[in-house]
C-alpha cells in the first residue's frame, strides 16, 4: 500500500453548551435540588420515583404528586472508574452506582467517592457548592449514613430552576474511508472528486463506497467543476456560539455540475434575500498555502451571474 493509499485520520474535538428547558415536574425537582432536597413521583401504584418521571410508567398517566425522600441510601449496583475521564464528577478513581434512596423505590445513577464499593453499602449525598445545575448539584454520594443535622443546616430556599445548560463535549480519533480520503486528498490539490456507481451512474460527493441505491461498489473517479446550482437554502438569523459570520447569512446545498447529490456550504458574495433556488454559483477557494485535506479550503460559494438553472434540472436532487 503507497502512502496515498493509506486512509486519513484525524483527532476531532466537537463540544458545545445544550440549554434546556425542563417542563413542570424536573423543574420542581432541580429547584428542590437547589434547595438540598431529593423529591420523587409518586405512581399510581404507589412506588416512589428518582427522578421524578413526568408520566406513570405503568398507566401512562402524568404524575403530580412528588415527595422527598432522604439524601442517603443503599448501593443496589455498581462499577469502578478507575481511570476517570475528562469532564466526569471526580478527577481520581471513583465507582458509578445505582443508589436507592431512603423512601424512594427506584434507584439513582451517579458516582460515588470511593475506589471499591459492596452492594448494600449505604450512602449519602455530598453537595456541590454551586446551586441550579440541575442533577450537578448533586457533586457524588461518599460513603456514610446521613448526618441528619449537617443535612438540615443544609437544606434552603432556592430559586426557581427552569433552565440548565449542559456542556457537551466529544473528542475522539476519525478515520476516514480509502474513498473519503482520496476524495480530501484531491481537495488538497484543488480538486474535486466524486465517484460514480456503474449500475444507476449516479455520481456522488463525497464519494461513498457503495451505491446507497444499487448497493455496489463505486469504483469510478469523476473529477467535477467547482461550479454548480443551489438547491434548497436557509437564512441563519440567530447568533451562536463560535459563529465566524456575522448573520444573517446563507448556508445551502450546493449541486454541482455532473453530480447526483448535493452538499451543504455557504453562499455569500450577494445579500441574502437574493439566494434563490437554481441560483449559479461557483467555489471561491481561499488562497493555496491555507489548503489542507478539507472542504474548508473553499470558503464559500458566490453567484456567477449565469441565467438560473430552470427547476426541472435539479427537481430530483431536493
Amino acid at each position: 500500500m503507497t502512502v496515498d493509499q493509506v486512509p486519513l485520520s484525524a483527532p476531532l474535538d466537537i463540544g458545545f453548551d445544550y440549554t434546556r428547558s425542563l417542563g413542570p415536574t424536573l423543574t420542581r425537582f432541580a429547584t428542590a435540588l437547589a434547595g438540598r432536597r431529593v423529591l420523587g413521583a409518586r405512581g399510581g401504584d404507589g412506588r416512589v420515583h428518582v427522578p421524578p418521571p413526568e408520566y406513570d410508567p405503568v398507566t401512562g398517566k402524568a404524575l403530580t404528586e412528588l415527595v422527598e425522600v432522604a439524601s442517603s441510601g443503599t448501593v443496589t449496583s455498581w462499577c469502578a472508574q478507575p481511570e476517570p475521564l475528562a469532564g466526569q464528577p471526580l478527577e481520581h478513581p471513583f465507582c458509578w452506582a445505582f443508589v436507592l434512596l431512603d423512601g424512594a423505590d427506584t434507584p439513582l445513577l451517579h458516582a460515588v467517592d470511593a475506589p471499591v464499593l459492596r452492594t448494600g453499602a449505604r450512602v449519602r449525598i455530598r453537595w456541590a457548592v454551586e446551586r441550579g445545575n440541575g442533577i450537578r448539584d448533586i457533586a457524588c454520594f461518599e460513603p456514610g449514613e446521613e448526618e441528619p443535622a449537617a443535612q438540615d443546616g443544609a437544606a434552603a430556599e432556592a430559586d426557581e430552576v427552569a433552565m440548565i445548560t449542559t456542556p457537551v463535549h466529544l473528542s475522539y480519533m476519525h478515520t476516514a474511508s480509502p474513498e473519503e480520503s482520496r476524495y480530501l486528498r484531491g481537495l488538497a490539490e484543488g480538486r474535486l472528486l466524486g465517484q460514480r456507481c456503474p449500475a444507476c451512474e449516479k455520481v456522488y460527493i463525497p464519494p461513498r463506497g457503495a451505491c446507497p441505491t444499487d448497493g455496489v461498489p463505486t469504483e469510478t473517479e469523476v473529477e467535477l467543476p467547482d461550479r454548480g446550482i443551489v438547491t434548497t437554502f436557509c437564512v441563519v438569523n440567530v447568533p451562536f456560539l463560535g459563529q465566524r459570520i456575522p448573520p444573517p447569512y446563507v448556508a445551502a446545498y450546493i449541486l454541482l455540475d455532473g453530480a447526483d447529490i448535493a452538499f451543504l456550504h455557504l453562499v455569500l458574495g450577494c445579500p441574502p434575500d437574493q439566494v434563490r433556488m437554481g441560483m449559479r454559483v461557483e467555489a471561491a477557494w481561499r488562497p493555496r498555502e491555507q489548503w489542507g485535506t478539507t472542504l474548508e479550503n473553499i470558503d464559500h460559494f458566490r453567484p456567477t451571474g449565469e441565467p438560473d438553472a430552470p427547476y426541472e434540472t435539479y427537481a430530483r436532487h431536493l
